[in-house]
């Protein structure tokens, strides 16, 4: 790695580690069928369905693989912004609220929209759009100070305490041991409840893909001159620095964050050409465009609140044990699950065995 770093720089090796990373996730995202949008309407509907169940493979594929890694010396997320940092309680849960009751009038996650602007869905594309740029005017725009204001409501102080396996006391070891069981137990789950082989390992894929994140950063930041954060996959940050390189900059600077997003949307693009699932999808009239524009607008502030999206937050954040990051999941489930109660009227779950496109 250092020869590398000496050859290249850190920065590209960053974005062609980022973009191979991120190619794997957007492929097996997109196989799997991963969403937690999906996740939480099943489970508002009390069906503990297919999609809940790989939701749960990838979930504890992730903190299995970063947990085991944390372990056996080959990571140490101490610096990490998400533990190192200072935190906002306040943040985490209003900004979780609203992602997850944007997630469901936008039909899709952050990362969900990604995946599904790759094979032709027109929809998540203009969706995806409104989203990275309310993030973008959230985190140094004119939404800002509403977004400091709220998350200066409640804070907590970075290290320990915001370490959740030092709280209760749990060693990387036997959280590696309790995930590998959960990831047993939910891999049978989905197979019993009618998934495909290859889409639950593909779920398995894209926990692991969380923990190759954290592995090669950590990797990068051990042997470069130059300061570099240690992170994983997320998407509202990443998206928002990677538009505005394209609208502000001759060239596209070379990073993690610039890497991820054209890795996952190649990858997701890819796999859809193969299993001949790319097709152009437009705005349907039972769909009005307006909810799928707050949607994003909803998403987009509320993953800079809350620190992170659906999988920056939920799975890169949830794998390391950050306390704001599991208090942020936890409320998108339940900004999720309240929405699409109150919501009702729009499209159910359908039988387990078969797939919605979002």
């Amino acid at each position: 790695m250092e020869n590398l770093i000496d050859t290249f720089g850190e920065g590209p090796i960053l974005f062609g580690l980022a973009l191979c990373i991120g190619m794997v996730f957007g492929a097996a995202a997109q196989h799997s069928r991963f969403c937690l949008r999906a996740a939480t309407i099943e489970f508002s509907h009390n069906i503990w369905g297919p999609r809940l169940a790989i939701w749960f493979v990838a979930f504890s594929a992730a903190v299995c693989t970063v947990q085991l890694a944390i372990a056996t010396g080959h990571l140490d997320v101490s610096n990490a912004r998400q533990i190192a940092a200072q935190g906002s309680l306040s943040g985490a849960i209003l900004g979780g609220l609203l992602f997850g009751s944007g997630m469901i009038l936008a039909r899709g996650c952050a990362s969900r929209l990604l995946v599904l602007s790759a094979t032709g869905n027109l929809r998540a594309i203009v969706t995806g759009l409104v989203l990275t740029l309310t993030a973008q005017a959230s985190l140094r725009g004119v939404l800002s100070p509403l977004r400091e204001s709220l998350g200066g409501i409640w804070t907590i102080s970075g290290g320990r305490s915001r370490d959740l396996l030092a709280h209760i006391g749990i060693l990387p070891r036997t959280a590696a041991l309790v995930a590998g069981g959960c990831l047993l137990l939910s891999v049978v789950f989905a197979l019993y409840r009618g998934n495909a082989k290859s889409r639950t390992g593909a779920a398995v894929i894209v926990g692991a893909s969380i923990a190759a994140g954290w592995i090669a950063t950590y990797a990068v930041a051990q042997n470069a001159f130059e300061m570099v954060a240690i992170s994983s996959i997320t998407f509202t940050g990443p998206s928002a620095d990677t538009l505005m390189g394209f609208v502000n900059e001759r060239e596209l600077p070379m990073s993690f964050g610039s890497g991820l997003v054209p890795g996952v949307f190649l990858g997701a693009l890819l796999m859809a050409v193969i299993t001949k699932e790319a097709r152009i999808q437009r705005f349907e009239p039972q769909m009005p465009m307006e909810r799928y524009l707050l949607g994003g607008v909803m998403m987009g502030f509320g993953s800079m609140l809350a620190g992170g999206c659906a999988v920056g937050a939920g799975m890169s954040g949830g794998a390391i044990f950050a306390l704001t990051a599991w208090l942020a999941l936890l409320s998108m489930w339940i900004g999720a699950v309240v929405t699409q109660r109150l919501t009702e009227g729009g499209p159910r779950v359908r039988p387990a065995g078969t797939c919605q496109q979002s």
